[in-house]
């Protein structure tokens, strides 16, 4: 029988959509949902924390990785995938 061994350093890559969905998942309790929206200082999207009952802007240009990992949507040996 083989074990797998863990290699020092590596993280598994998640996808900004899985980690999206968990974030939802995390926030809906409280009322709030992810967005994507457009920023008023030159087009980009970015992403944005709303309460869906009120409607209300909580946090604009939102760091996905940091609210995930603040939450506890994203593990320790996960990270952020980069978008190609």
């Amino acid at each position: 029988m083989t074990q797998r061994q863990k290699v020092p350093g590596r993280k598994v890559p998640v996808t900004a959509r899985a980690l999206v969905a968990r974030l939802n998942r995390r926030l809906h309790g409280d009322d709030e949902m992810l967005r994507r929206g457009r920023s008023h200082l030159g087009g980009e999207r970015v992403w944005c924390r709303i309460n869906w009952r009120s409607n209300w802007l909580v946090e604009e240009d939102v760091d996905l990785e940091a609210l995930g990992r603040k939450l506890g949507a994203l593990a320790a040996y996960e990270t952020l995938a980069d978008d190609d």
